[in-house]
Order: structure tokens, then sequence, then C-alpha cells
């Protein structure tokens, strides 16, 4: 049996072996059909079947070229994407109010209906938008749903972003507004989080939390964070052309990367919060679907912050793009998203 075993492991390690010899720099896959996921809920297989299939080579050719292109792209998609806040208000059914916190523009809002378990309890959140998009009346909208849904305080902290305001300004705006609410509230009361550039920016924010010996926050929710600027996540190459969100890291995306790091190097922890420390790192739950660019990133920062001893949960849905629980929030996937939050939440927060 020894020796059949022997046997056994080293033709296993010889193919492996001649495998990875003539394939040093990757393996080439011919092109093949991806089907709809049948495993996914009918709602997202008829979601993905009445759309046409991404264009790569379009999207690798819309990266803004300078400021003014910048300028003008991210004031475009300002006009197309703002809901106006008393239809938020509604939709929600919660109570929405600008302010200024040491002077960072903020969105409190409030559910007309706090839960029992929140009543002590606040969500710092933090938009998307790969750092330049959803800044505005635009940051609102997710973290109104978490308001309703969980039936917690949000704060929608509006950010300053690039052009004008490159890394490190984002991290510097939340840490500000995060100080002035542990005067209110102790950090066990507080969570943390955001979407995709969101999901990203509370990653690095607490690796700052961290460095400056501040407390860190009860929880955290990191959806499908962009948690490495680079191209290194195996999704970055597989899903690419799959994700009908992203589509590509080449074209908008790592012309938005380049723009925020502002000639920082992008491994750097406060930039690509993957690499960076996670001892002591807080609850964190993190979403994202078979079909995200940014899956391998969020399964990596899941892998660290378990490995470093932290507590993690991870919800992977069949056959969702980057973020696609915010675009249906009758479908199945957003609904077990945020009553996943909502749970996190509850059993986290003190």
């Amino acid at each position: 049996m020894n020796r059949l075993i022997v046997i056994l492991l080293a033709l296993t390690s010889s193919l492996m072996n001649s495998a990875t010899a003539s394939e040093s720099e990757g393996w080439g896959l011919a092109s093949k059909m991806i089907p709809i996921p049948a495993g996914a809920s009918e709602s997202l297989q008829n979601s993905l079947i009445s759309i046409d299939q991404p264009d790569v080579a379009l999207r690798k050719s819309q990266s803004p070229t300078s400021l003014e292109d910048w300028n003008q792209l991210i004031a475009a998609r300002a006009k197309t994407r703002n809901v106006p806040l008393k239809q938020v208000e509604k939709m929600m059914d919660v109570r929405i109010k600008k302010d200024l916190i040491d002077g960072i523009k903020v969105y409190w809002i409030t559910p007309n209906k706090i839960a029992e378990a929140h009543k002590d309890h606040i969500m710092l959140y933090v938009h998307g938008g790969a750092y330049v998009f959803g800044g505005g009346d635009a940051s609102v909208s997710e973290a109104a749903i978490i308001a309703n849904s969980s039936g917690i305080t949000a704060l929608s902290i509006d950010y300053r972003m690039p052009p004008d305001y490159p890394f490190p300004q984002a991290i510097d705006d939340t840490v500000r507004v995060y100080r002035e609410i542990l005067k209110e509230y102790k950090p066990s009361a507080i969570a943390l989080g955001g979407t995709s550039a969101g999901g990203g920016l509370a990653l690095a924010t607490t690796h700052q939390l961290k460095s400056l010996g501040l407390p860190v926050t009860g929880a955290i929710y990191a959806g499908t964070p962009w948690a490495d600027l680079t191209k290194t996540g195996d999704t970055m190459f597989t899903n690419e052309g799959l994700d009908r969100v992203l589509v590509t890291y080449h074209g908008t995306l790592e012309g938005a990367a380049l723009l925020y790091a502002n000639d920082q190097d992008l491994k750097s922890p406060l930039l690509s919060p993957v690499y960076g420390d996670f001892i002591n790192f807080p609850p964190t739950i993190l979403v994202t679907g078979t079909r995200d660019m940014f899956l391998s990133d969020t399964a990596r920062t899941h892998q660290k912050i378990r490995a470093s001893g932290g507590t993690a949960d991870l919800l992977v849905f069949e056959g969702l793009s980057h973020a696609g629980y915010l675009f249906d929030l009758a479908s199945p996937e957003s609904r077990q998203t945020y009553q996943e939050i909502s749970d996190f939440l509850k059993a986290h927060l003190d």
C-alpha cells in the first residue's frame, strides 16, 4: 500500500510539473460559451437573458485621458444616477437630513422604525463608485437601504474625491467624521461599510484607525470590496467579459485607480487593503458573486481576516456580477444580502 501511494504521488507530481513547465506565464483557454447559470435565481437568469453580452473592447477604449475628460464623465454620470432624496425617503421609509461634520458633507438617514436592538447604534456608510463617482445625493441610496432593512440610523459620508481630492482624502475625511461620531457613540456601537470602492474604503480606513491608535468599529460591511487596485486577483482575469457591471479592469476602472492613487504605490495597504495587517480586525461581512471580477479579492480579504484570528462571513451568489444585489431590490440575492447584513449587525454591534 505504501509503495502504491508513493507511485501515485510521483505520477501526480510529474503531471503537475509538466503542466506548469509549459505554461509558466499562465494558461491559454480557447473561447468557450458560458451558459446562463441554472443555479441562479429565476429573476437573475431572466435578467441575464434579457441583456447583450458586455463589449470588452468598447469598455477598454472608454478611459478618460485628461482631467477635463474625467470631470465631464463625472458630471455626466451624476446627472443620470441621482435619485431625488424625497423619492428615496418615500421608497425606503426613512428621513434624510444633510449636514456638515468637521467640514465634511454627510447625510443622516433615520428609519421611521428603528429596531430596538439598534436604538443606540449607527452605521457609517461610505459609497462606491471607483473613488471618483457616486458622490452627492447619489451617495445615499444604499445607506438608505441598510437603514430600512436593519432598522438602524445611518450616516452617509460624502467624502471628497479626485480629480481635485485624490488619495488619501477619502480616508482622511472618513476618519475625521469617525472621530466626531466617537464623541456620541462607543466604538462597539458603530458599523462601517459600503459596496465596491466603499467596501475597500471601509477596510482601508480600518487599517488607518489601527495605525493612528484609534479604536476600530464594532463591525464592517464590505460588499464586493475593491480591496486590490491592481489587476492581481484570479477573477480579474477569468471574469473579464463575464462580469456585466465592471466588464474589464482596463479602461475606466484602471484609470480611476491611477487617478485616485495620485502616483502612490497601488499595493499600499491604504490603497489596496488586502495587503494590510488584519490582526484585531472587526467582525466583517463580505458579499460577492461568481461572475464578480472582485470575487477573488473578496475571498482573499475573507481569508486574511480569518487567518489573523478574526471573524468574517462570506456570502457568494451564483451568477451574480459586481454589486448585482444593488440593482434589483426585489431579487432573492438582494433580499438575502440585506437580511444577512441586518443579522450580522445585530450579532456584532454592542
